[in-house]
């Protein structure tokens, strides 16, 4: 069976869309950074390399070859595009799904900790 065609898009081509999306409703770069760092495991400096312009590396490559998918991530629920995420067989749609609501969720102004899926300091 083969893959879908996303999984060939590469990670570099995808970026800029995010950073329109996020920045349309003021929100910035470096949040997104961190949204998708706290994903992956990509350091920065690695993420910085990921988005340069022409970097061939694609969705697939992106996401098996991430350092450390958070654990934490299993915590995202809902859906993106009318799917539910936990209606989503295929692992590496799941990965990818997993950031596009994230992405969503920064777009739609929520708190950071709320998207970071992190306890308040008091519990």
């Amino acid at each position: 069976m083969a893959g879908h065609r996303i999984y060939k898009l590469a990670f570099s081509d995808l970026y800029p869309n995010y950073i329109h999306k996020v920045e349309r409703k003021e929100r910035t770069k470096a949040e997104l950074d961190e949204v998708i760092c706290w994903l992956t495991g990509y350091s920065q400096a690695q993420l910085d390399e990921l988005i340069e312009p022409g970097n061939p590396v694609n969705l697939e490559e992106f996401f098996r070859d991430a350092p450390k998918m958070n654990i934490a991530r299993s915590a995202i629920t809902g859906s993106v595009c009318g799917v539910k995420l936990a209606e989503i067989e295929d692992p590496l749609m799941l990965e990818i799904r997993y950031l596009d609501k994230l992405v969503d969720e920064l777009a739609k102004g929520k708190a950071m900790e709320k998207i970071l899926r992190t306890l308040p300091a008091s519990v």
